[in-house]
C-alpha cells in the first residue's frame, strides 16, 4: 500500500471517530466517551499527516519540513495542555472564543499560501488547474480567507469582551446594519473580480474587509447576548476549516469543518429559540441592539433572609428546585450545592435543577459543573422539562442567576429582555435568592424578582453561603 491510501484510510477512521465524538458528546452519560473518541480521532489524523508529509518526495526541504510539522504538533499540544490544566471553569468561554480565532487565522494563512502557490506562482496548468477548475480554485482561495477572516477578529472581539477587557455594551456606529450589508456586498463583487482576474490586491482587500467585518459584528453586540455569539463563532470556525480542507484537498478537514460548522449553527439555532432572537440577525450581527433601560423603575424593597433562617425553610419543604447561573460558576459553589442536595435527598426532599439554555456564557456550562460536582444527571433537567412545575414548589434556590429568571422577560412588553423565555421561578411559593449585591445582570437588566413578596435575598459569597446553609440544616432534626 502507497503512503497515500494508508493516510486516506487513516483520515477515514479519523473521520468517523469525529462523528461518533459528536454523538457521544450529546448525552452527558456519554460525554467522557466521545470526548476519547475526538482525541484519538485527532491524533490518528495528526499521524497521517505527518506520515504523509515524510513519505512524500518534495525535494530537499522535505526533511526540515517534517521536523517543522512536528515541532509546530509538540508546541500546541503542549500549549493546549497547560492552558487546560489552569483555566477555570469560569474561563471556558473566553478560552473557547480565543480557540476560534485560531481556526480563523489558519484559514486566511491557508488561502494566502493557496494563492501564493498556484496563481502567483507556477503557471497554474503545472498545478493541476486548467480551465474552470482556475476559476474554482480562485473561489475558495478568496471565500476561505473571508470566512476566516470574520472568524479571527470576531473570536478576538469575543474573548475580549468575556473577559471583561472590553465593554459588553453593544458597539453603535451610526448605520452599522448599513455597513454589515455593503461589507457583505462588497464581498460578493471582489469574490467575482478575482474569479475573473486574482491579483495580490484583491486578497489584501478581501482580508482587510473581513477583519474589519469580524470585528464590528460581535462588537455590535451586547453581553447578554454572548452565549449564542460563542456557539455562533464555533460554526464560523467549521466553515473556516472546511473551506481550508477543500484548499488543501483533504477530506478529513473537509469531514471535520462540516461537523463543527453544521452543528454550531443547530446550536446557535437552539440557542436563539431560547432567547427569542432571530437567528438570521445573529448572523449578520444585528441583534446587539438594547431596549429600553429600566433600571429606575421603583420595584419597593427588597427582602432579606439568613442563612439559617434559609436552612429552616428548607428543612420544612417537599420539593425544592435549584436554578444555578454564572454567579455559581464565579463563586466555584457547585461542590457546597451538590452537598445541600445530598442532605436534603436524604432528607426525602424531592430536588431537582432547572438550567435555562444560557445560563453562564457557554451553553452547557452548568451541566458540566454539576457533573463535575457529582450531582446525579436524571435530576439536572432542561428550561422546558422543569417550568411547568415550579407552580407547586415549595422552594427555588436562585444561585447566581439574573437574566435567566426575570419576570420582566415575561411581563414587560418594553424590556430588552422581553420575549425571552425564562425560569419562571417567582410561580414557586418561596423564593431565595443568592447574589452579591442589587446590581443588574449581565444583560444591565433589573430584575423585578428581587422585589417579590415571597422572594427573599440571600446576600454574600455564594458558595460560603450554601455551605452556611448545610451546616445548619444538619442541625436541624428531620
Amino acid at each position: 500500500m502507497s503512503a497515500t491510501s494508508i493516510s486516506t484510510a487513516a483520515y477515514l477512521v479519523a473521520s468517523l471517530l469525529f462523528i461518533l465524538s459528536l454523538a457521544g458528546l450529546s448525552k452527558h452519560e456519554t460525554s467522557r466517551q466521545g470526548l476519547t473518541y475526538g482525541v484519538a480521532g485527532m491524533v490518528i489524523a495528526l499521524a497521517a499527516t505527518i506520515g504523509l508529509v515524510a513519505t512524500t518526495p518534495s525535494g530537499p526541504g522535505q526533511g526540515i519540513g517534517v521536523v517543522l510539522l512536528i515541532a509546530a504538533v509538540v508546541v500546541g499540544g503542549a500549549a493546549g495542555l497547560w492552558r487546560a490544566r489552569v483555566v477555570e471553569m469560569t474561563g471556558m468561554p473566553q478560552l473557547i472564543a480565543l480557540l476560534h480565532s485560531f481556526v480563523g487565522l489558519a484559514a486566511v494563512l491557508v488561502g494566502w499560501n493557496g494563492y501564493l502557490e498556484v496563481e502567483a506562482g507556477p503557471p497554474a496548468q503545472a498545478a493541476g488547474f486548467t480551465g474552470s477548475l482556475l476559476g474554482i480554485h480562485h473561489a475558495e482561495v478568496f471565500i476561505g480567507i473571508f470566512i476566516g477572516g470574520v472568524t479571527c477578529t470576531g473570536s478576538i472581539v469575543a474573548f475580549l469582551k468575556l473577559s471583561g477587557r472590553l465593554k459588553s455594551a453593544p458597539l453603535m456606529l451610526p448605520g452599522k446594519n448599513i455597513l454589515n450589508l455593503g461589507a457583505l456586498a462588497a464581498f460578493a463583487a471582489l469574490t467575482v473580480w478575482f474569479v475573473i482576474a486574482p491579483g495580490l490586491g484583491l486578497l489584501i482587500a478581501v482580508t482587510a474587509l473581513a477583519l474589519a467585518l469580524g470585528w464590528h459584528l460581535v462588537a455590535s453586540i451586547g453581553g447578554g447576548d454572548m452565549p449564542v455569539v460563542v456557539s455562533m463563532l464555533n460554526s464560523y470556525s467549521g466553515w473556516a476549516a472546511a473551506a481550508s480542507g477543500f484548499l488543501l484537498n483533504m477530506d478529513v478537514l473537509i469531514v471535520t469543518g462540516a461537523l463543527v460548522g453544521s452543528s454550531g449553527a443547530y446550536l446557535s439555532y437552539i440557542m436563539c429559540k431560547a432567547m427569542n432572537r432571530s437567528f438570521v440577525s445573529v448572523i449578520t450581527g444585528g441583534f446587539g441592539i438594547e431596549g429600553r433601560a429600566d433600571d429606575d423603575t421603583d420595584y419597593g424593597e427588597h427582602r432579606e433572609i439568613s442563612a439559617e433562617e434559609a436552612a429552616d425553610l428548607l428543612a420544612t419543604a417537599s420539593s425544592v428546585v435549584i436554578t444555578p447561573g454564572y454567579g455559581m460558576a464565579v463563586a466555584q459553589a457547585q461542590y457546597p450545592v451538590a452537598e445541600l442536595t445530598r442532605q436534603l435527598r436524604d432528607r426525602g426532599v424531592t430536588v431537582r435543577f432547572g438550567i435555562h439554555p444560557v445560563a453562564g456564557r457557554l451553553p452547557g456550562h452548568m451541566n458540566v459543573l454539576l457533573a463535575e460536582a457529582k450531582v446525579p444527571y436524571d435530576i439536572v433537567l432542561e428550561m422546558d422539562e422543569i417550568n411547568d412545575d415550579f407552580a407547586g414548589t415549595d422552594v427555588v434556590l436562585v444561585i447566581g442567576a439574573n437574566d435567566t429568571v426575570n419576570p420582566a422577560a415575561a411581563e414587560d412588553p418594553g424590556s430588552p429582555i422581553a420575549g425571552m423565555p425564562v425560569l419562571r421561578v417567582w410561580e414557586a411559593e418561596n423564593v431565595i435568592v443568592f447574589k452579591r449585591s442589587m446590581a443588574a445582570g449581565y444583560a444591565g437588566v433589573q430584575n423585578p424578582l428581587f422585589f417579590r413578596e415571597n422572594s427573599r435575598m440571600l446576600f454574600g459569597d455564594a458558595k460560603s453561603k450554601v455551605g452556611e446553609i448545610a451546616t445548619a440544616l444538619a442541625r436541624v432534626p428531620a
